[in-house]
């Protein structure tokens, strides 16, 4: 397993991540927060946010800080009522080696989230579009994570970038995420999911992680994309599956990516139909 941070060994088992699993414990929810939920959050997240970017600007925010900034503000959904359920850790703390993590795209808040979960094991960045380095006060926090970034205008472009900086990365040891979809969307399209994690993985001879997640509790906004309703009635899935190694020009294996997120996507649609039958029934 690669070493977390300096800044983090000693508390290590302190982490949320440390377990095989993360579940979030039931706890009593403040009353504002149950009146005014997305209020509530968007008051603590842009806190953390004006915080970390602050650091940031000055050279200060450092791998240890990232942890510290994601399992904020998971803290600060988890104190509105939401819940997160986070499986597969093993796989991730398993690994001696950096590999490159694949996943579907729903809301802001997994590149929110992910930095804690997997920098808990091992270094960690992004494949992300250009555009989020120019965002106000987040961008400080992003250009220190050394990402590798993408204009999203040209495909060809794109892949030469990826492939280039993302193999530079994984050679030092840093595993990268990348979510292959055009677009953040609340369902999940194969025919919009490309291959670019499988030929970066392919090309620097490193596994694949696939990930599955549905993170819909954070809405998207219709006027700010990143400022939507949080629901949370939505529990947070996240689920880590066995590292794939790439044979041949990995078509195999990006089916297998593309199987996995379908087959616990809808496992989870059907638990949250469940659910909320269940809730309806107890209202007769």
């Amino acid at each position: 397993m690669i070493d977390v941070p300096n800044e983090i060994a000693p508390h290590k088992e302190q982490l949320p991540f440390a377990g095989e699993e993360y579940r979030t414990e039931p706890k009593e929810v403040p009353f504002i927060a149950r009146i005014f939920p997305t209020l509530f959050f968007y008051s603590r997240f842009i806190g953390i946010t004006w915080r970390g970017g602050g650091k940031a600007k000055k050279g200060q925010y450092d791998d240890a800080e990232w942890i510290k900034s994601s399992v904020e503000v998971l803290r600060a959904l988890e104190q509105i009522g939401v819940r997160f359920e986070i499986t597969g850790l093993d796989h991730l703390r398993q690994l001696d080696t950096p590999c490159v993590v694949i996943g579907n795209h729903m809301s802001i808040l997994e590149t929110l989230i992910l930095p804690g979960v997997i920098r808990s094991f091992q270094e960690v960045t992004f494949v992300i579009k250009s555009s989020l380095l120019e965002y106000p006060v987040f961008k400080h926090i992003m250009r220190s994570r050394d990402p590798v970034s993408v204009g999203r205008t040209n495909p060809r472009e794109d892949l030469k970038v990826v492939l280039e900086g993302g193999v530079d990365r994984l050679k030092r040891g840093v595993s990268i995420i990348v979510f292959p979809q055009t677009t953040r969307a609340d369902s999940f399209d194969p025919n919009q999911f490309n291959t670019i994690g499988i030929k970066l993985a392919n090309r620097a001879g490193v596994p694949v992680i696939p990930l599955a997640l549905m993170t819909d509790a954070w809405g998207n906004g219709r006027y700010l994309k990143d400022f939507g309703k949080i629901d949370i009635s939505k529990t947070i899935h996240f689920a880590f599956g066995e590292p794939i190694r790439i044979q041949g020009r990995g078509s195999n294996e990006h089916q297998l990516t593309i199987n996995f997120i379908n087959r616990k996507l809808d496992a989870w649609k059907d638990e949250r139909k469940k659910n909320n039958r269940d809730r309806y029934s107890a209202t007769l």
